[in-house]
């Protein structure tokens, strides 16, 4: 019996997150494998979404393949989308519960949501 390697902890110098416009979604790549996405769409007023500075970007849905779950790997993706929006001086609206979370526990990345009264999710213990 073959057993696949069990995959690794989430270390952000093994990722690559690549902008995927074609799809509309940030990509995780470990290696030569795609592990994870972030989809995301334009909300400004045109109707063309160009990813120009001070566009309004929604993130609607991170996930990452199950077996590579708990590890940590959605933050990385998270993280690395978010400096990447601030990057190209996106603004942003956290449609994903995830990345809301995410932002209960990054407080400094706060800036970039264009929604002033948005409230992170705290994240449960």
């Amino acid at each position: 019996m073959v057993t696949a390697p069990a995959p690794v902890l989430a270390n952000p110098a093994l990722a690559r997150v690549v902008d995927n416009p074609s799809h509309a979604r940030f990509d995780l790549w470990v290696g030569d494998e795609l592990i994870g996405i972030l989809g995301y769409r334009g909300e400004g007023e045109s109707t063309e979404f160009t990813g120009g500075r001070g566009e309004v970007v929604a993130l609607m849905h991170a996930v990452v393949k199950e077996e590579y779950g708990g590890r940590g790997w959605a933050a990385v993706l998270v993280g690395d989308v978010l400096a990447l929006s601030r990057e190209r001086g996106w603004r942003l609206r956290p449609v994903c519960t995830y990345v809301q979370r995410y932002l209960g526990s990054h407080p400094e990345e706060l800036d970039l949501i264009v929604d002033e009264d948005f409230s992170p999710t705290p994240n449960s213990p």
